[in-house]
């Protein structure tokens, strides 16, 4: 399992992931899920990646060969014209990774299933974030629905819909997510650091905003304790219920 999170804000995008991989309870290893395309004054894409590890390095090794090799060599992500179009190239290439997969039958299709968030900018396009699903199909960030999360979601969603602000910074928005990240590594074994962090700004067309966080991070270890000592210091301050 694996954990990501792609976050809109006004002033541009969030991008977080741990790097856990797992086969068993004991067969634990580090794995990037985060990739990036940029051009520097066209374009800047992040493509973060959950479920099986095969299905997911085929997909990515597709699109980085299909971006460097010949111009016949298409389709390259690197030409398409919009984040829709992007999103469509990232769900074709990911349902083909996992037709040439399987060998058939719904069964070895879910063997092989990753879900995937890309995001970014293209031009005089505006910064979004796409949730790309196993079949390709995907659904686009909204003003009600502004981050999208893949992976081990459930433990991390909460604070994120009760704390989330269009208008914070990016460094609130930092804050916001290595708390979701630390609940979730707290509940979950198959999610662990270092995390990836990339912070995207709308039309800067750069994607050199980037940092691996690990658990030795000093920042992420006070953000740790202190979420933990607030909920504490919350939940006895709730009156009680008696009977």
């Amino acid at each position: 399992m694996t954990y990501c999170i792609g976050l809109r804000l006004n002033r541009g995008l969030v991008f977080m992931s741990d790097t856990r991989t797992s086969a068993g309870v004991d067969n634990f290893a580090v794995s990037k899920k985060m990739f990036s395309w940029t051009v520097p004054g066209e374009r800047m894409i992040t493509v973060m990646t959950a479920g099986n590890l095969a299905t997911t390095q085929a997909m990515i090794s597709l699109l980085e060969e299909r971006s460097k090799t010949a111009e016949e060599r298409d389709p390259s992500i690197l030409r398409q014209t919009t984040m829709f179009q992007v999103a469509r190239l990232v769900g074709a290439t990911l349902k083909e990774v996992i037709n040439e997969s399987t060998g058939g039958g719904q069964e070895a299709a879910d063997q092989f299933s990753a879900s995937v968030i890309v995001g970014g900018q293209i031009g005089d396009g505006k910064p979004t974030i796409f949730l790309i699903y196993p079949q390709g199909n995907f659904i686009e960030v909204t003003d009600d629905t502004p981050f999208f999360q893949i992976g081990e979601t459930k433990y991390g969603k909460p604070i994120i819909v009760r704390a989330y602000d269009p208008d914070m910074g990016f460094e609130e928005a930092i804050k916001l997510l290595l708390v979701s990240f630390d609940s979730t590594v707290k509940s979950n074994l198959s999610v662990g650091l270092p995390f990836d962090l990339q912070v995207y700004e709308s039309d800067s067309f750069v994607g050199d905003r980037t940092r691996r966080i690990e658990d030795t991070d000093p920042v992420y270890q006070a953000i740790s304790a202190g979420w933990g000592d607030a909920l504490k210091s919350a939940f006895q301050k709730l009156p009680a219920y008696k009977l």
